[in-house]
C-alpha cells in the first residue's frame, strides 16, 4: 500500500518524491509501540513486538517525547587583537620562554637525548634567531623554529635557556633558565686482582 503512494507521488515531481523518501523512515518511528512483559523468572522485558503468548502478563507502554533541550549558545570569541611589529626589531619587546621540558625535569636513565623546543612573542624578525643556551655558553647554531634535539648530554646538573639574537649575536631577550637533571648509566669496575 505505502509503496503504490510513494510511486504516485513520485510519477508527480522530483520534490514530491524528495519529501516523502525523506518522511518515509519517521511513519515508522511514529508508529511504533512498545511492550513491557515479564517472564516466568520474573525479569522485565521491554520489546517492539506484541508477546507471541497471549496469556503471558504485557502491557503497551506508552512513549513519551524524548526530553530535547537547545544548545547552549556559543560565545563568540573576539579577534585577537595584531601585535603589531615594531618599527625597530632590536627594540621589541621579547617574551621567550622554554616549553619542553619543564623545570626540575629528570631525564631518565639512557643515552642522554632529549628534546627542547621554545616559543618566541612577538614573531621573530628578518635576521631574527633563537639560540640555545646550555650551562651559560651557547649550544649549536641558532634556529628560526625554536626546537633542538640534544643528544649525548652529559649526566648531572644542567641549565638551559633561550635568546632571541640579531644578526651579530647579540641577545635581544633571553627566557628565564629551566633546569634539568641528566641520569646516565655508570659502569661500574671490577677492583684489579690483588688490591
Amino acid at each position: 500500500m505505502l509503496r503504490k503512494v510513494f510511486v504516485r507521488w513520485c510519477s508527480g515531481g522530483r520534490s514530491a518524491c524528495l519529501v516523502l523518501s525523506l518522511l518515509t523512515p519517521l511513519l515508522g518511528i511514529a508508529d511504533s509501540s512498545i511492550y513491557r512483559t515479564v517472564d516466568a523468572d520474573g525479569n522485565v522485558i521491554f520489546t517492539d513486538a506484541p508477546p507471541a503468548n497471549p496469556d503471558s502478563q504485557s502491557e503497551r507502554v506508552d512513549v513519551r517525547r524524548t526530553n530535547t533541550a537547545p544548545p547552549p549558545p556559543t560565545a563568540l570569541r573576539p579577534a585577537e587583537a595584531a601585535t603589531p611589529e615594531p618599527t625597530d626589531p632590536s627594540k621589541a619587546s621579547w617574551t621567550v620562554r622554554i616549553t619542553a621540558p619543564a623545570n626540575e625535569t629528570t631525564i631518565p636513565m639512557g643515552p642522554g637525548n632529549f628534546s627542547v623546543s621554545a616559543a618566541v612573542t612577538p614573531a621573530l624578525g628578518a635576521g631574527q634567531r633563537l639560540q640555545l643556551l646550555m650551562d651559560g655558553g651557547p649550544h649549536g647554531d641558532p634556529r628560526q623554529d625554536g626546537a633542538w634535539q640534544l643528544t649525548n648530554v652529559f649526566r648531572g646538573e644542567h641549565k638551559l635557556a633561550v635568546s632571541v639574537v640579531d644578526k651579530s649575536g647579540k641577545a635581544l631577550a633571553t627566557s628565564e633558565p629551566v633546569t634539568v637533571y641528566v641520569m646516565r648509566p655508570v659502569r661500574i669496575r671490577a677492583p684489579a686482582p690483588g688490591g
